[in-house]
This record gives C-alpha cells, structure tokens and sequence, in this order.
C-alpha cells in the first residue's frame, strides 16, 4: 500500500496492492488543509482505505504543521472520531 501526494491533481491517494485506490481532493490555503472529498471505489468501500488514507493525511498535515478542515462530510466524521 502507498500514499501519494498528488500535487498536480491536488489530491491524496491511497493505492492498494490490487491498483485501486481510495482519493481525496484538497487544497491549501495559508496554514490550512482543506479536505473536499474523500472517495473509495465500490471496491475499496468497507476495507477501511479511506481511514487509511485519512490517517495518512492527518500525519501529513502535522508534518509541514497545518490545520485541517473539512468540506466534506466523510471527512469531518472521520476526523471528529479520530482524533482529538
């Protein structure tokens, strides 16, 4: 499994050793990381790839020291679960 930023589309990416992979569209602005969307494929969904992936953005996010926002609703209940 692999966490990509993919700057040029301006999303993460979660791929999975089967060449799925779960996404989330972002951007930034000044010091926050404003999560869009997050999305599995009907593959991925229940595997738990987009928690994977979210915790992946959240370690991101502490690393070049930025808040983080969502707009999208995944990702605001993943983030009021999982962190504090």
């Amino acid at each position: 499994m692999e966490f990509v930023n993919n700057i040029d589309q301006s999303r993460f990416e979660f791929h999975t050793e089967t060449g799925a992979f779960a996404i989330a569209n972002y951007h930034i602005a000044e010091k926050t990381l404003y999560i869009d969307y997050v999305e599995s494929p009907p593959e991925l969904r229940g595997t738990g790839a987009a928690g994977k992936l979210m915790n992946q953005i959240v370690e991101f996010a502490k690393e070049k020291n930025l808040s983080i926002t969502p707009i999208c609703g995944y990702a605001a209940s993943w983030l009021r679960k999982n962190t504090k």
